[in-house]
């Protein structure tokens, strides 16, 4: 399987980068972004881009691809929604478009987050917005897509979150952690268990589109 992986340098994209490069099932992995995801591997390749909306500039690397991570993402805090949808919504589509266009049999997984609002129409911003993402990328013509909704994340193997908020939470946290996962194995996901449950669902598909957090724990157990 070659995949591609948007937002690698983020807490959840370097967990799934991570289950990639340890997954003798997967040949090549293809990892663009404006940062570097500071990883060395013989299966690696990354490509760095100035402008991620610049889609033609890097559209030749999006060929010959049987999956798609897309694990960007940016806080909506002191956002308007017009700027929120415009490098939520329409950068998505975008790359998802040409990705389409170019790859008939690809299965495109997206990191929304628990919460998203399906109907488009709620109260809370980030959430229509995200939605609206969602739906948008379930019309594409895709093999398969699936929409990821987790909820608290647990980072492991050294991953840090890039949101410092969230990260100071984490670490406040972290003592406290360990004994949530063991009393909620089904409610808390760690990048671990997310990125082995894309893989899965990348090669074994879902009964549903939108997997939340239980769905993910499942997901990642059925991992080979």
């Amino acid at each position: 399987m070659n995949v591609v992986i948007f937002g690698a340098s983020g807490m959840v994209g370097q967990g799934v980068l991570l289950e990639c490069l340890r997954d003798t099932g997967v040949e090549r992995v293809l990892v663009i972004g404006r940062s570097t995801a500071g990883r060395q591997h013989a299966k690696l390749r990354e490509v760095l881009a100035k402008d991620l909306f610049d889609v033609a500039s890097y559209a030749n690397e999006l060929s010959g691809l049987d999956a798609c991570f897309f694990c960007l993402g940016v806080s909506s805090a002191g956002m308007s929604e017009a700027g929120y949808r415009h490098l939520t919504y329409d950068l998505t589509v975008a790359i998802a478009q040409e990705l389409a266009a170019r790859n008939s049999a690809l299965c495109f997984v997206y990191v929304s987050g628990a919460g998203t609002d399906s109907t488009e129409r709620g109260r809370t911003m980030w959430a229509r917005v995200k939605g609206a993402t969602e739906n948008a990328l379930l019309r594409m013509p895709f093999r398969s897509a699936f929409m990821f909704r987790p909820g608290l994340i647990q980072p492991l193997d050294g991953i840090r979150s890039k949101t410092r908020v969230y990260q100071i939470v984490l670490v406040l946290a972290a003592p406290v952690l360990p004994l949530l996962r063991r009393a909620f194995p089904k409610s808390i996901s760690t990048t671990r268990e997310i990125g082995q449950a894309m893989l899965a669902v990348a090669r074994n598909g879902w009964p549903r589109p939108l997997l939340q957090p239980k769905d993910i724990h499942a997901a990642a157990i059925r991992t080979p």
